[in-house]
């Protein structure tokens, strides 16, 4: 059987990084050039995942915003 979903829990809250979670998500954070989440989605893309459920809290629009244009 091949796994064909993925779900991804980016609802927390980020306050161990504060200050700069209070303007940027923290799973929008950069390692290097790309910020975390999209190297979860692509690694998930490329182990043959055909559909990603990210599960959010309130108040992380820039998630969906920074996700709607792939």
């Amino acid at each position: 059987m091949k796994i064909k979903k993925a779900v991804i829990p980016v609802a927390g809250l980020g306050i161990r990084f504060l200050p700069v979670t209070k303007t940027v998500p923290k799973e929008l954070l950069p390692i290097v050039d790309k910020p975390i989440l999209l190297f979860i989605v692509e690694e998930a893309f490329k182990a043959g995942i055909e559909e990603i459920v990210l599960i959010q809290g309130r108040g992380k629009e820039a998630i969906v915003n920074f996700l709607i244009p792939l």
